[in-house]
């Protein structure tokens, strides 16, 4: 198992076995073939708290019956110790692929190493770019080189992350082509399986979100793509989870049960919000619903903030688990985007790819990509589709709800929502309209999935629309405090430790309802 020849590296021994002043047990230095998969599954750990935080603040998810203390997370006041600990997990995450890079940087014998190592460091910075503003770019990752490294301009690090991305495909297409082969990825590579192109298409989708997100805001030195196009199946970090204790999917064990079974925290529920794209009242989706939510369409929701009598608990297990077998200690290989202990975590899923190329189509960003914006957007319906009804251990959800198969209910989706501008391209009548259908059907793609995209685009683009106050219209909070016409927050607050050791670099006057993010609408 990857994740046991990870523990196992720390036991190995040094050649100066017999030197009394060095402890062979605790090397000072560890491979780039060592480090890369457990950096990898870090990715995952840091993503499981990214989707959580962007379910909260995006409108995936609501307080559940029975619990308090809510404080900031319905007020909107968000204080540094609210999602803090992204911070921290993200800058750890990036210290490893930091130390990739120093180790491999020069040498064509781990170029494959040093390219995708820096592939994910722009993603890891993406993450932290988009969550916080202004961050320590050019200056960190130095360990004590520099404890209070400066905040570089959030545009001026989208532009290096592209640029950053560029080397990283240059680099691994120089690998493929080198006379003398470098070391392969083989099973190191927890994503792909050691597949270098998969990774070159997934750096090009990844460079494309960056470009959309910072278009118009962000002079980039390159906005072209590699010919080898774009992703092409889903992106998922899986070392082999399986239910053992430190060795399931994070976000299993965080939404669903323990390795021993025990259930998990039920204090949150799906927001009444995210339920109008599948009950009709939106959208008609029964399809996915089913393969979503448990006991659809009885599936309980909530809007933020509301704590009165009548709020429905979550069930052992949570809503998103659709399965009917409730013992945490064989559950699991269901549909849905929370599948079992043994799936994998979206680092991006195909579909999300598919409506970035249809909006890179409709405003008329070249991608070199075959196709036009219509064909996107309902390949990504497709996928989407594809990826809700996937099992963790492999293939299909047999028993569909509407047609007998993803493909198939993906198109009864279209037909049943003929008319309808958020599903229907030729019913979106103006390229706003159109624009509002991609990141529609990409929030709802990305539902408890990848939550922060989600919310991403929500404060890039102002969809899906809010208006009012009304659970159906609206995922702001009732306990709101935000000052925002759609009284929801703009973005979270540096955390703590920044304020305690790094004060003369942190920004400050940032405040969580009126300081955005530069890409915000």
């Amino acid at each position: 198992m990857i994740m046991l020849a990870v523990v196992a590296l720390f036991a190995t021994s040094c050649k100066d076995y017999l030197d009394i002043n060095t402890n062979p047990n605790k090397p000072t230095s560890v491979t780039a073939d060592l480090i890369l998969p457990q950096a990898l599954v870090a990715t995952g750990i840091v993503l499981n708290q990214y989707n959580t935080y962007g379910a909260q603040l995006g409108g995936y998810m609501a307080n559940a019956g029975g619990y308090g203390g809510f404080n900031e997370t319905t007020t909107y006041i968000y204080t540094p110790n609210n999602y803090a600990n992204l911070w921290a997990v993200s800058y750890d995450n990036l210290e490893d692929y930091q130390y990739m890079l120093n180790q491999t940087d020069g040498d064509p014998n781990y170029i494959f190493y040093n390219g995708v190592a820096r592939i994910m460091k722009s993603y890891g910075y993406q993450l932290l770019v988009d969550a916080y503003g202004n961050v320590p770019y050019s200056q960190a990752l130095q360990a004590a080189d520099n404890l209070t490294p400066e905040y570089d301009d959030a545009a001026t690090i989208y532009a290096s992350l592209a640029s950053e991305i560029d080397k990283a495909v240059a680099d691994l297409n120089a690998g493929l082509v080198a006379a003398v082969a470098p070391k392969e990825l083989g099973q190191n590579d927890v994503v792909f399986n050691g597949d270098v192109t998969s990774w070159i298409k997934f750096a090009n989708s990844l460079k494309l979100r960056i470009i959309i997100r910072g278009q118009g805001k962000v002079t980039f030195a390159n906005t072209s793509f590699d010919p080898t196009g774009f992703l092409d199946q889903d992106a998922l970090i899986n070392p082999k989870f399986l239910r053992d204790n430190n060795r399931q999917n994070p976000e299993w064990n965080q939404w669903t049960w323990n390795y021993a079974g025990t259930a998990a925290p039920k204090a949150w529920i799906p927001s009444t919000f995210i339920a109008t794209f599948y009950n009709n009242i939106k959208i008609s989706d029964i399809g996915r619903a089913k393969k979503m939510y448990y006991t659809w369409p009885a599936t309980g929701t909530n809007q933020l903030g509301f704590e009165s009598t009548g709020i429905p608990k979550s069930p052992d297990g949570s809503f998103w688990y659709p399965g009917t077998q409730r013992d945490g200690k064989v559950a699991g290989n269901a549909t849905g985007a929370i599948k079992g202990p043994d799936a994998g975590v979206p680092l991006m899923i195909m579909a999300e790819s598919d409506f970035l190329l249809s909006e890179a189509f409709l405003e008329g960003i070249p991608t070199g990509a075959p196709g036009d914006a219509q064909t996107w957007f309902e390949q990504g319906i497709t996928d989407a589709f594809i990826y809700t009804y996937s099992l963790p251990g492999g293939g299909l959800y047999g028993v569909a709800d509407v047609v007998g198969d993803p493909e198939g209910d993906a198109a009864a989706y279209l037909s049943a929502n003929a008319g309808n501008p958020l599903v229907d391209w030729t019913a979106a009548a103006t390229t706003a309209q159109k624009l509002e259908a991609i990141i529609t059907q990409k929030y709802i793609a990305e539902n408890m999935v990848n939550s922060q995209e989600g919310y991403n685009e929500y404060r890039r683009t102002g969809y899906p629309t809010v208006v009012g106050s009304d659970p159906t219209s609206t995922f702001a909070s009732i306990a709101s405090q935000s000052s925002r016409p759609d009284r929801l927050p703009a973005r979270i607050l540096y955390p703590t430790s920044e304020i305690q050791y790094n004060p003369v670099n942190v920004p400050q006057g940032v405040t969580s309802t009126n300081t955005t993010i530069f890409w915000a609408k």
